[in-house]
């Protein structure tokens, strides 16, 4: 069996889950798969697959392996469809991946226009409000926001967003607005644990950032419900600026203390590091990046409309 197979094998074992159903999506027989990765290891000198039973994982060098196999194969496929001319039309299954209540307000609607403009390109949307390891969960383009400290992607950076506060207009007339950051020690916060997971507030004092510690009544790991918990009068939450911004410009949340708000965030489209990159790719992070742009612009003028 050659390289090229061996490879090919792995791929499909980690990316089914199984050897039976790589067998299934190769047209191979169970057997014949274990052979293969059997091969594979003794060939290399290292196992690559721990396998129970029940159950199989990579060992770390079966995580380096897969990653470097993965990135291969895409580009001799990439490499192939260019010598027979079909690389020129995008097409194939994308994955993508955001943060939660940015991929719902922002990411989706932008998502089905570009499949309309791209008929040949199906599309799965994870939103989860964690950093993805693109290669590992085998997803081609993300949306990040805030740092990056992940060396191994590609990242285009499309605008900035800020973290804000809000409370209702009830509630500060019921408690007083806080006037500094020291004043919030007396007054009741709903943390969202996607900015908040250390209970701890990041504000700007004499322009430099300060950790002011929290004790939140109320901690959800969802943005919408701290912002309809904040429209309800029980408290101050920290959003990003897309999250409160219609609420923000409608009346329904006040902005709390907006001098003292952090210095904004980067927003960049991310994309594993690969010499060839697959044409589907390139024509959604092209597609999308100045669209993205406009409407980061559109979502932060909302929640500046008052401040």
């Amino acid at each position: 069996m050659d390289r090229w197979r061996e490879m090919d094998v792995l791929v499909a074992v980690v990316e089914v889950g199984s050897f039976a159903g790589a067998g299934r999506r190769l047209g191979m027989s169970p057997p014949a798969v274990t052979r293969a990765i059997s091969m594979l290891e003794q060939r290399l000198g290292v196992r690559l697959v721990n396998r129970t039973t029940r159950t199989l994982s990579l060992t770390e060098a079966g995580h380096r392996y897969f990653e470097s196999a993965r990135r291969l194969l895409a580009e001799m496929e990439h490499a192939e469809q260019d010598v027979i001319g079909r690389a020129t039309t995008p097409s194939g299954a994308l994955a993508v991946t955001a943060p939660v209540t940015f991929g719902r307000l922002a990411l989706a609607p932008m998502l089905a226009a570009f499949l309309a403009a791209h008929p040949r390109i199906t599309a799965s949307l994870v939103l989860v409000d964690r950093v993805v390891n693109l290669v590992e969960e085998g997803i081609d383009v993300g949306i990040r926001i805030g740092k990056l400290p992940d060396s191994s992607i590609i990242a285009r950076r499309v605008g900035e967003v800020r973290r804000v506060l809000v409370a209702s207009p009830a509630y500060l007339e019921k408690r007083s607005e806080p006037q500094s950051p020291s004043d919030l020690a007396h007054h009741t916060i709903i943390g969202f644990t996607g900015l908040m997971s250390s209970r701890e507030l990041t504000l700007l004092e004499n322009g430099k950032p300060r950790s002011i510690p929290v004790r939140p009544v109320l901690e959800v790991n969802d943005a919408s419900a701290a912002l309809l918990a904040a429209e309800a009068g029980h408290g101050i939450t920290s959003l990003y600026c897309y999250m409160a911004g219609e609420s923000i410009r409608s009346g329904r949340l006040t902005p709390v203390l907006p001098a003292y708000w952090p210095d904004p965030a980067p927003v960049h489209v991310v994309y594993p590091d690969s010499r060839l990159l697959a044409t589907k790719v390139r024509a959604f992070v092209d597609w999308t990046a100045p669209r993205l742009t406009a409407e980061l612009t559109r979502l932060s003028a909302q929640s500046d409309h008052t401040t």
